[in-house]
């Protein structure tokens, strides 16, 4: 609301880290206050950069306290600032594909734990049909095929108080009152509705995005240091002759590329 106040959070933020220590520090949808700055027009004043300065200032005054540990999560990482991503501050970056079969197959227990789910369930079958679907998309599946079940356990009740007010002495005998389940028709019912909220261009994107992050930080590098400390040519590091290894790997050139 006040002029700086956004700052301040972030400063309160960091204090209250430090004063827990050991500590993490997770920010989730980080990308909504680390976008490049610059790139915001019309935001009070250019409130986001302040805040964006103020985050990068904490970050660098965590060094000397190893016991805070500092994550964020985004799935626009194509529009976090560069500065963020720098060596001592978030330079740790991890890419999370989507959950393969034996994670999918986990997801579905952990939504169902607390569901009465029926026998003739193929849970296994679910997670395997599931492929390319997220967390959030098993999470729908189940949450739809449990609202099924509830309607059709709610139906049955409005029937028999119905059937009870026509005839009142036919239902003087209890009946067996059987506990609602989540049916197998549930979920087929259920996954007629169901959709994947990550495409197969987004996942291409994504992949993209992290083999050329890792490119540009240089990972794979073939560095070796030199068993002849005096002979630099034997590492391959020779400012004599710097094309000299090309000639002996022309022929394998197919082989690295097929």
């Amino acid at each position: 609301m006040w002029f700086g106040e956004s700052e301040a959070n972030v400063r309160e933020i960091f204090d209250k880290a430090r004063g827990s220590a050991p500590c993490v520090l997770f920010f989730d949808e980080l990308d909504s206050i680390a976008t490049q700055r610059g790139s915001s027009q019309g935001d009070a004043g250019g409130a986001g950069d302040r805040v964006l300065n103020q985050l990068l200032t904490e970050m660098d005054g965590m060094t000397a306290k190893k016991t805070v540990f500092i994550i964020g999560a985004t799935n626009r990482p194509d529009i976090i600032d560069p500065a963020l991503l720098r060596p001592g501050r978030l330079d740790q970056l991890i890419y999370i594909p989507l959950p393969d079969e034996a994670s999918r197959l986990q997801i579905f227990k952990a939504c169902l734990r607390k569901s009465p789910v029926a026998r003739d369930v193929d849970i296994s079958a679910l997670a395997r049909y599931t492929q390319g679907f997220s967390g959030a998309d098993i999470t729908e599946i189940c949450q739809r095929a449990c609202k099924y079940a509830i309607r059709e356990n709610i139906e049955k009740d409005i029937e028999r108080e119905r059937k009870r007010s026509e005839n009142p002495e036919a239902m003087e005998e209890d009946e067996i009152d059987e506990v609602p389940e989540i049916k197998a028709a549930h979920f087929e019912e259920s996954m007629k509705f169901a959709r994947r909220s990550v495409s197969d261009a987004d996942i291409r994107k994504y992949q993209m995005f992290a083999q050329t992050l890792q490119q540009s930080r240089g990972f794979g590098s073939e560095f070796r240091f030199s068993d002849h400390p005096d002979n630099t040519s034997a590492a391959g590091t020779g400012p004599s002759d710097p094309f000299a290894s090309s000639a002996t790997t022309n022929a394998d050139d197919d082989d690295l590329y097929s």
